[in-house]
Parts: C-alpha cells; sequence; structure tokens
C-alpha cells in the first residue's frame, strides 16, 4: 500500500448475485485499498449498520453502495432510516442501481443521497463507472471521520 493510501470500509448493498460478484470484482481490479462487505437486502444493512445480531462485529462502514430495488427492504427505506440515525447520517451513500425514472432520481437525492448512478449495461463501462466511483471516494472525497459517541 502506497504511504498515502487509505483503505475504506464499503458496504455493497445488492440483491442480484450477478451485479454483487461483478461489483466485487471491478473494485478488486480497481487496485484501490477497499474492505468491502455485501450484503443482500435492507433489511441486512439496517442491521449490520446497527451492528445487530450476526453483525455485531462489523465496521462502521465509510462509504455505502446502495442498489434502490430488493426485497424485504428497498434502498429507499434504507436511506429513509439511515438519514434519521444521528450514527449513521454522516455515512456517504452512492445509489447503484439499473433505474433511470425521475422520481427514482429525485427521492434518493431527496433522501440525501450523495450520487445515484444508473448501472451500464456494458460490461466494459460498468467495471469503469464502479472503478471511477471507487477512486473518487477512496482517492479525492475527504471522508466523514468516525464518531466518537
Amino acid at each position: 500500500m502506497l504511504e498515502n493510501e487509505k483503505v475504506i470500509e464499503i458496504l455493497l448493498v445488492e440483491d442480484s448475485v450477478t451485479d454483487a460478484e461483478l461489483t466485487l470484482e471491478a473494485l478488486k481490479e480497481g487496485r484501490l485499498q477497499n474492505n468491502v462487505h455485501h450484503v443482500s437486502d435492507g433489511e441486512k444493512a439496517m442491521a449490520y449498520l446497527r451492528r445487530e445480531g450476526d453483525y455485531r462485529d462489523a465496521s462502521r462502514p465509510d462509504l455505502i453502495l446502495l442498489d434502490l430495488n430488493m426485497p424485504r427492504m428497498d434502498g429507499r427505506d434504507v436511506l429513509k432510516e439511515m438519514r434519521n440515525d444521528e450514527n449513521l447520517k454522516v455515512i456517504p451513500v452512492v445509489v447503484l442501481t439499473t433505474s433511470n425514472y425521475d422520481k427514482d432520481i429525485l427521492q434518493s437525492y431527496g433522501l440525501a443521497a450523495n450520487n445515484y448512478i444508473v448501472k451500464p449495461v456494458d460490461l466494459t463501462q460498468f467495471f469503469h463507472v464502479i472503478q471511477q466511483v471507487s477512486h473518487f471516494w477512496v482517492k479525492i472525497v475527504a471522508l466523514p471521520p468516525p464518531r466518537n459517541d
């Protein structure tokens, strides 16, 4: 690892096994130092973020990659709960979804999503987008420090 390179914790919230595997592979190929944890729905995401049940030893993510359309609890509900929780509302969230509906985009930004990205269908473009997201959040952005409460 380079001297000035930081390691960030990423929580990937994605119900599609294929999309999750592709995202993990793209992040790995990006050669940035990330620890990526994957959960398959919004309920598990909230349990992870609150360190409940199987996730009591989970690390606090520096960044969340969030799908919108998932079973049990969708990404919109995850955003709502996060933004109403003092300990979670500062964690940056990148919505990464197949939906290009104006309603979903407006609602996500209204719930304080930091970015909204429509997943490219082309595999090469998908890898490029994921790597750019990772580069932006690891190399360019100042992430909020962990809370000390």
